[in-house]
């Protein structure tokens, strides 16, 4: 019998803006194809389906639950395709979806590279603390520079702050406000805030400076033009080269008490229910520092060793990749959907906080495609 759910209809941009602010699209890679694959953004939702993958038994399951979005970390569609005659699974399920109205919708490397996303949620199952990004980017952030008399400055500045500015790591509110003396001459047709049309006026007034992502720019220019006296303001925007510390690939943590290797190991093997661990020989010392990367990983090892973690957890490791780890660090492989599986539970937890009384479901099918045979 099928479970009956009162749905708070929404539309399935909705769901996605509560995601692209945990998420946001301009995080992901180049090669990526993040963000809506089939539906329409102005589509009523009835239910959200959450999975890591998207097959054919992810959209019956869909279907049968009620469920017209599916979010999944995959995206189904990488490459381009020019027909749809049902030869791969990857047409099939873009068929059925579309025939069934059934929208897609995947969050990937731009859910890998925010702290909290896809290593994130690794490093909560293993308890790590003192987290950092193991590769930060940069050329994410922006500055604004902003005028305005002093009268209005602290209101500026606060909706600045309310709009996503001045976050810099642990810190929030961060900005520098310097006083000068600035000038201006009302046209004939200006509304001026203060001055007199056709006279130039000089005024003193504050340089407020702060720093913002550079995904926020449109909401937080919103904020500033709504929280200034002026009728034309007079404002500067320039990129900045920083790395940007809460955004990158991988991450690295520490256990609050240091474990023996085979110890760490079996941990592993019962928090991600694996049987079987690839990896390099044992060190003989004591893992303290942990690096992760949920998925294919290997690009990162040297990064790893360089942040003198003890051991680096990901995925997809190929044979001579393993002699990259030179003696210095235990290479882990654990499986790409095994590394990756807990991000179920970590969209599903962003759309809960959203949308606690919308109906968001986790698949009951596993998508894992590799078996394992153990004596």
């Amino acid at each position: 019998m099928k479970k009956k759910y009162l749905f708070l209809i929404m539309t399935i941009s909705t769901i996605i803006s509560a995601l692209e602010k945990t998420a946001p699209l301009q995080l992901q890679e180049d090669y990526d194809n993040a963000g809506l694959i089939t539906g329409a953004h102005h589509q009523e939702c009835s239910g959200v389906l959450i999975c890591l993958d998207v097959t054919e038994e992810i959209i019956d399951e869909a279907i049968e639950q009620n469920c017209n979005l599916i979010v999944a970390h995959h995206p189904i569609v990488f490459r381009g395709l020019k027909k749809f005659t049902g030869n791969s699974y990857v047409e099939r399920v873009l068929v059925k979806a579309i025939k069934n109205e059934v929208s897609i919708y995947a969050c990937h490397t731009n859910l890998d590279n925010v702290i909290d996303g896809v290593n994130g949620k690794i490093a909560d199952k293993l308890g790590l603390t003192h987290r950092s990004i193991l590769v930060p980017k940069k050329d994410h952030l922006e500055k604004l520079i902003v005028y305005a008399p002093g009268t209005h400055a602290d209101a500026i500045e606060k909706a600045l702050f309310n709009a996503g500015a001045g976050n810099i790591g642990n810190y929030s509110e961060c900005s520098f406000v310097s006083e000068g003396i600035g000038s201006f001459k009302p046209g004939a047709d200006a509304n001026p805030y203060s001055g007199k049309k056709g006279l130039r006026s000089v005024e003193i007034e504050k340089k407020i400076e702060v720093t913002f992502p550079s995904w926020l720019q449109n909401q937080v220019l919103l904020a500033m033009k709504m929280a200034h006296p002026y009728e034309e303001v007079a404002y500067e925007i320039s990129s900045i080269s920083n790395l940007y510390q809460e955004i990158g690939s991988g991450l690295t943590g520490e256990l609050p008490v240091a474990m023996e290797e085979m110890e760490f190991l079996n941990k592993i093997k019962e928090i991600f229910n694996v049987k079987v661990i690839k990896h390099t020989a044992l060190l003989g010392k004591k893992i303290k520092k942990v690096a992760v990367c949920g998925g294919s990983g290997s690009f990162l090892t040297s990064k790893a060793i360089n942040a003198r973690a003890d051991i680096y957890i990901t995925s997809d490791i190929k044979y001579h990749e393993f002699f990259d780890a030179e003696g210095s660090i235990v290479l882990a492989d654990i499986g790409h959907f095994e590394s990756e599986q807990f991000t179920i539970d970590l969209i599903a937890d962003v759309l809960r906080q959203n949308f606690p009384n919308f109906a968001l479901l986790k698949t009951k099918v596993n998508t894992n495609p590799v078996r394992y045979s153990v004596s």
